[in-house]
C-alpha cells in the first residue's frame, strides 16, 4: 500500500498541470492546452466510468466523454476555472455533470465530437475495467473517485516503469514490482537474491527503494491536479481511504 509522503514540499510550490491551466485564464496558451490535455489523459477513464454508472452504454459514454473533451478544450469551459474551484478532480466532475445535463436536454444532437479525436484515450480496456468493478456499491461520485484513484495509481506505475527502463534497469524491475502490491513470504528475498547475485538483505533494500520511488511518483500525479501543498497531502489521503475502502 503506498502511504503519503513525510517530506513537505518547498515554499516554492511547483508549477503543476493544473496551475498552469488555471493562469492561462481567459487567454489560453499551448502550454496550456498541453497541460490540460495531459490532466484529460488521467482523467478520462473516472469520467467514462461515472457516465456508465449513470446508465449509458459503453459506447455511448465513450462518445459522450470524447465529446465532453471537445468541449473542454474548445470552448469556454475553463472561463469557469478559478483557484477558488480547488481540486480538478472535483472541477471535473461537475463540469461533467452539467455537460451531461445538456446532453440529455439536447437528445439527438450530431455525434458528439464530430468524429475529431482531440485527445488521445487508452481506451482498449475501459469496459472490462468498469465491469471488474461493478461490484462497487457506490454512488456514481463515490464510484468516479475510485476509478480516479486506480488512474492515479496506473498512471504512477507507467511512470515508476518508464524510470526503469530509461536507467536500463528494466530486468531488476520486473523482478522486484510483485513486492510492490504484497509482502514477500519467508526465503522469497534469498530466493530471489541467489538469482540476482545478492543476499536477501540486499533485496529488501532494493524492495524498500522502489516502494519509496512508487509513492514519489503517485505523488507527483497528484500534485498535477492541485495548486497547494496542503492539497496535495489532502488528495493522498483520500486516495488511501478511496483504496482501502475498496478492498
Amino acid at each position: 500500500m503506498v502511504s503519503p509522503g513525510s517530506g513537505e514540499l518547498s515554499t516554492a510550490f511547483p508549477l503543476t498541470h493544473w496551475s498552469v491551466v488555471l493562469a492561462a485564464g481567459n487567454t489560453p496558451s499551448p502550454d496550456a492546452r498541453e497541460a490540460l490535455e495531459q490532466l484529460c489523459r488521467t482523467y478520462w477513464y473516472p469520467l467514462y466510468a461515472f457516465a456508465r454508472r449513470q446508465g449509458y452504454g459503453a459506447e455511448e459514454a465513450k462518445d459522450l466523454v470524447q465529446g465532453f473533451f471537445q468541449r473542454l478544450l474548445t470552448h469556454d469551459f475553463l472561463k469557469k476555472a478559478s483557484r477558488d474551484r480547488g481540486r480538478f478532480r472535483s472541477f471535473l466532475l461537475t463540469l461533467l455533470k452539467h455537460f451531461l445535463g445538456d446532453e440529455r436536454d439536447r437528445q439527438g444532437a450530431l455525434k458528439r465530437g464530430g468524429g475529431t479525436v482531440l485527445v488521445a484515450l487508452e481506451d482498449e480496456d475501459a469496459e472490462a475495467r468498469f465491469q471488474a468493478e461493478l461490484a462497487l456499491e457506490d454512488t456514481p461520485e463515490r464510484f468516479f473517485d475510485h476509478a480516479w484513484a486506480q488512474s492515479v495509481m496506473r498512471s504512477a506505475w507507467r511512470q515508476l516503469k518508464a524510470q526503469h527502463e530509461a536507467e536500463g534497469k528494466a530486468d531488476a524491475f520486473s523482478r522486484l514490482k510483485p513486492f510492490l502490491s504484497r509482502v514477500a513470504q519467508d526465503g522469497e528475498y534469498a530466493e530471489l537474491g541467489q538469482r540476482l547475485g545478492a543476499n536477501a538483505h540486499a533485496i529488501g533494500m532494493a524492495v524498500s527503494r522502489l516502494r519509496q520511488r512508487y509513492r514519489e511518483c503517485v505523488r507527483a500525479e497528484i500534485t498535477h491536479t492541485v495548486t497547494t501543498p496542503a492539497e496535495v497531502d489532502a488528495e493522498m489521503h483520500y486516495l488511501l481511504e478511496v483504496l482501502g475502502a475498496c478492498q
